[in-house]
């Protein structure tokens, strides 16, 4: 009598398993290759109605910051300080969401812990 080998695997289980080492390989190229586009991208945050807006890159650098002149308030320092952290977070807020859109499609909702 002799053993029937089911389909697929003739050519032993190694084959799969160099099949499956090369998918995560080339997801890994991938991931690697959008992170590379996100932090050449640029994200904007505004606050206070549109009167301070933020520019980011995807590394979290400021690129750019516009205070309307009318907010401008000597006696008013720190509502402004506080206006403008919220833009900067609300254009962090916004890197992260297109971050993490790209993501799930590269990776179809798979989560890899450690990996990002």
């Amino acid at each position: 009598m002799r053993a029937r080998v089911p389909n697929g695997m003739a050519k032993g289980p190694s084959n799969n398993m160099n099949q499956m080492l090369k998918q995560a390989q080339k997801m890994q190229d991938e991931i690697t290759a959008l992170q590379a586009d996100l932090e050449q991208r640029e994200f904007k945050g505004t606050a206070g109605g549109g009167v301070v807006e933020v520019t980011i890159n995807g590394k979290r650098n400021v690129l750019d910051l516009k205070i309307a002149p009318e907010v401008v308030d000597p006696e008013a320092i720190e509502d402004l300080q506080d206006v403008i952290m919220s833009a900067f977070n609300a254009a962090v807020a916004n890197l992260d969401e297109v971050s993490d859109a790209e993501m799930q499609k590269l990776t179809g909702g798979v989560s890899f812990p450690g990996l990002f």
